[in-house]
């Protein structure tokens, strides 16, 4: 069997296991035809609005709170990590992280550099726009959640990255689109590529309206089912995770925090972790 066969059965068994995920979820989404031109209108607005959020976030400053917990038999938690960090995207992109206050962690090493890598990419952002044609993209229906009425799609890869070659980080899952704005408002799923000893848990982020132009993070969370990270050797670790977004304000993204006890420190970005060898 060749590498690509290999990779795009891997592709069909990712998305056959959360088409099972989200089969109890269907049942809430009405059929709503629409021609396939229509279908490529909606996926081309939102992606141009995915890039318009993209750079206006670079004029936004905001906060973010990260706990991760380990739970053990019976739902008892065994272990936390939190982490506060002030956050802001510099013009050429990169992100801006302060770490505000971050207790020591107990639950050891399972954090990767994935994971955090996730934290500020595939988990609260979906899709890269300049790689929306790496996806293909099943159009389900219409969903009715509180006062919005919302385009669902089921996205996968098209191609699955390839870890030992590249640290492109991708999403599958589903995405909620409003029907006004035509921009992501809810997203379901999980990042990958996954590894033998490098699992990833299924993520369910909103958005928030922020200055009535624009749908940022608001929070994100991982429970149940969604948190069971089973890997190739049969064992299982079980984790929740709660993130918020927080104080969205206008500010400069390349804004310098002075750390209390040194007047004259400046703080240095903190770099996209790269996948280890």
């Amino acid at each position: 069997m060749s590498k690509l066969q290999k990779i795009i059965i891997f592709s069909f068994v990712l998305c056959l296991g959360l088409t099972n995920i989200f089969a109890q979820t269907t049942s809430n989404i009405v059929r709503h035809d629409l021609s396939q031109a229509e279908i490529d209108k909606i996926i081309k607005t939102f992606a141009h609005k995915e890039s318009e959020f993209r750079e206006a976030l670079k004029n936004y400053i905001f906060n973010r709170y990260v706990v991760v917990q380990t739970v053990g038999l019976g739902g008892q938690i065994t272990g936390e990590l939190r982490r506060d960090s002030f956050m802001s995207i510099k013009e050429n992109g990169e992100r801006f992280e302060k770490v505000l206050f971050a207790p020591i962690s107990t639950i050891g090493d399972i954090m990767t550099p994935e994971d955090f890598e996730d934290l500020g990419g595939v988990n609260p952002f979906t899709i890269e726009p300049e790689s929306i044609n790496q996806y293909n993209f099943n159009y389900l229906g219409k969903e009715k959640i509180d006062e919005l009425n919302l385009y669902v799609f089921d996205i996968s890869p098209k191609v699955i990255p390839d870890p030992k070659k590249s640290s492109q980080r991708m999403f599958v899952g589903r995405i909620w689109v409003d029907d006004q704005d035509i921009q992501i408002v809810k997203s379901k799923g999980k990042a990958v590529p996954e590894t033998k000893i490098n699992k990833f848990a299924i993520v369910e982020t909103w958005r928030e309206n922020v200055d009535g132009k624009y749908w940022f993070p608001s929070y994100a969370l991982t429970t149940g089912k969604d948190g069971e990270l089973v890997f190739d050797d049969g064992s299982v670790l079980r984790i929740k995770m709660r993130v918020k977004y927080t104080d969205y304000r206008q500010g400069r993204s390349d804004v310098i925090i002075l750390d209390d006890d040194d007047p004259k420190a400046k703080p240095t970005p903190t770099p996209t972790p790269k996948k280890p060898e």
